[in-house]
């Protein structure tokens, strides 16, 4: 088979002009011999490719072009390749997800004379199925969290912060969201846009400390084909995509001066122009930032613009540490374990009290994340339904017992391990022996804590 324009076309040219997939024949000398039509348009070529037969590395570009990966230069070592995935480059430049098969071609006697590639596009699948998995990944992470009454915490500060949210969600107004590492940030920012009129439209979230300079710009602006090296194409940035919706920046702190400036913009006038480009584009988009940096001091130290900081706090919301919201310890516990037993298919229903004093003493440099963590590190230990002390994590068995904590923690994790103890008592028909077996304490320790919360033991029942 051959591209010349003038032969006539063979039986299997004409079949193969009639599949949707692209396919073309190459010789040894990496020159195509063949082309067909679903191939041609693949590529951006509407017309025959006419004129001198051309290389395949110059009219197939691809990501994997000149490496170990390339399919023809496996195959001249004798590999076939089924479903490769491979970005091939269009006419006009834009890269195409495509899935590429080959096979060999021989002469009469068997001899190797070339290869023929079966490329498939993708694109329209990955998509779709991207789409799919991140709509079905918001849904999950909103869900049941989108609602204020389902964040996890009843201590004062978390009171104050819920009883505001309602209204923040339904402005248009910037939020800044401060706090610890681990201290939900992300959690709030959620439930604001989820309850906000905005919550049909996207939700988009930027980690602004895990990307460079050049790459976070580009990724909140968007940029046009040839603004650098590897810019092969037009691409949107995630404030285009949250257009009308709500953009989260988490850790807006590591922003350098240079994009906090654009930020600003977008902010004042809803507008930017993608690297590289001229044309401005308008937005509407609603902006939560976060950090876990004092932006204040940052902004004395000449690291974060003052403008930018007082635009981004119209709504200041400071989300306090795990130690200092301490009465919220055993609501934290209930839910992890409620979670984790419907996420991994156990029934585990309490903790050991040994564990609970622990778990009281622990200070939480992680916060709620951190206590997430120590839950589900004693699920997986956990082959029974009580959490005990062996099941935490080694180095969080081992700290020592805070002195002076916060006495309504104490009551209250103290009145959950009353709760505990009688529960298990009365199922096991007060039989000390299995109660304290079950607790994971010994009899004397289990007498002791009876006799430490005035509980009366039963007479007439076996120990």
């Amino acid at each position: 088979m051959t591209a010349n324009p003038m032969a006539s076309p063979s039986d299997a040219e004409i079949i193969l002009n009639c599949i949707s997939d692209g396919v073309i024949t190459i010789d040894l000398n990496k020159r195509i011999t063949f082309i067909n039509r679903a191939m041609r348009q693949l590529l951006g070529y509407d017309e025959e490719i006419t004129g001198q037969l051309l290389a395949c590395d110059v009219l197939v570009q691809s990501n994997i072009c000149t490496t170990d990966e390339c399919v023809l230069e496996r195959a001249l070592k004798g590999e076939r390749v089924s479903n490769y995935e491979a970005f091939i480059r269009r006419r006009d430049g834009r890269l195409v997800p495509t899935s590429i098969n080959t096979d060999f071609l021989r002469d009469e006697q068997g001899r190797l004379i070339g290869l023929i590639e079966v490329i498939r596009d993708i694109s329209i699948p990955k998509e779709l199925t991207a789409k799919a998995a991140e709509v079905n990944e918001l849904k999950q992470r909103l869900g049941e969290q989108s609602k204020f009454e389902n964040i996890v915490g009843r201590s004062r500060r978390m009171r104050e912060i819920f009883s505001l949210l309602p209204a923040v969600a339904n402005s248009k107004t910037s939020v800044l969201i401060s706090g610890e590492s681990g201290t939900g940030k992300e959690l709030i920012a959620y439930a604001i846009h989820a309850n906000s009129p905005r919550k049909d439209k996207p939700f988009v979230v930027v980690n602004c400390s895990a990307l460079s300079e050049g790459i976070l710009e580009s990724e909140l602006f968007g940029h046009v084909k040839g603004a650098f090296t590897g810019a092969y194409y037009d691409k949107l940035g995630r404030f285009e995509l949250a257009d009308e919706g709500t953009i989260f920046l988490d850790e807006i702190g590591e922003v350098s001066l240079a994009t906090q400036v654009k930020l600003l913009r977008v902010l004042e006038k809803e507008e930017f122009e993608r690297v590289g480009g001229t044309k401005t584009t308008k937005v509407d988009v609603r902006i939560i930032a976060a950090s876990n940096r004092d932006l204040a001091q940052a902004v004395k130290k000449g690291t974060f613009r003052e403008d930018l900081y007082y635009r981004i706090r119209v709504f200041p919301i400071e989300l306090p540490p795990l130690r200092e919201r301490r009465s919220d310890l055993p609501l934290l516990v209930r839910h992890f374990i409620e979670k984790f037993n419907h996420e991994l298919g156990k029934q585990i229903r309490q903790v050991s009290p040994d564990a609970l004093e622990v778990l009281e003493a622990y200070s939480y440099p992680g916060n709620v994340r951190e206590l997430q963590n120590i839950i589900e590190h004693a699920f997986v230990c956990c082959e029974d339904d009580v959490i005990r002390l062996e099941h935490l994590p080694k180095d969080i068995q081992q700290q020592p017992i805070e002195k002076g904590r916060d006495h309504t923690t104490s009551g209250s994790l103290k009145l959950m391990e009353r709760d505990t103890i009688l529960k298990v008592l009365e199922k096991t028909g007060w039989r000390y022996k299995s109660a304290s077996q079950q607790l994971g304490i010994s009899r004397s320790t289990l007498w002791r804590k009876l006799r430490h919360f005035g509980i009366q033991p039963r007479k007439n029942v076996a120990v």
